[in-house]
């Protein structure tokens, strides 16, 4: 098992039972809810096959669905985020070469490329849960409201989580 693998397993470990136990139960104004778990789908590495981060996406779907007892709804969401991953990354950064088995991170990346990336894929992740779930109920304004609030909501605890991710991996001199 590599570096990235393990990190990558310790990350899930630690953050699907968050999502389950404490970030579901942390909703602002009844309206916006945090999906800190697709922090990992979010810094899978980029020369992933689409296949192998589609099965890591479904499998953490898998998992925050069983904990959270909501049937299928985040399985799906996860499936198709990290399906879109790749796309959506190469519209901030135009080529993979540089960042051979490295995972996007405030510390791989520029700055601002990774902020834009990570805030697309947090609204697109927000729109597909909420889509999904607007099938039972529907009011529009409520919909809007609940993708906007959980995507700034998610995309804040998703910069804390890079910027405690990228000070653990510096270089101490």
């Amino acid at each position: 098992m590599n570096k990235t693998s393990l990190s990558l397993l310790i990350a899930a470990l630690i953050l699907v039972p968050a999502q389950a136990v404490f970030f579901n139960h942390l909703v602002l104004f009844n309206v916006a809810v945090p999906m800190a778990f697709i922090f990992i789908i979010i810094t899978l590495p980029v020369t992933y096959s689409a296949n192998l981060a589609m099965t890591i996406g479904f499998a953490l779907g898998v998992a925050v669905d069983t904990l959270s007892d909501t049937p299928g709804v985040n399985a799906l969401a996860c499936t198709l985020l990290a399906f879109a991953r790749r796309p959506l990354f190469h519209l901030y950064v135009p080529t993979d070469n540089d960042l051979a088995e490295q995972r996007p991170s405030l510390r791989t990346m520029d700055t601002a490329s990774f902020l834009k990336y990570a805030l697309t894929m947090c609204v697109v992740y927000c729109l597909m849960i909420f889509t999904i779930e607007a099938f039972q109920i529907f009011n529009f304004w409520i919909f809007l409201l609940r993708i906007v609030a959980s995507s700034i909501f998610t995309f804040i605890i998703i910069y804390a989580l890079a910027c405690i991710n990228g000070a653990s991996h510096e270089k101490r001199l």
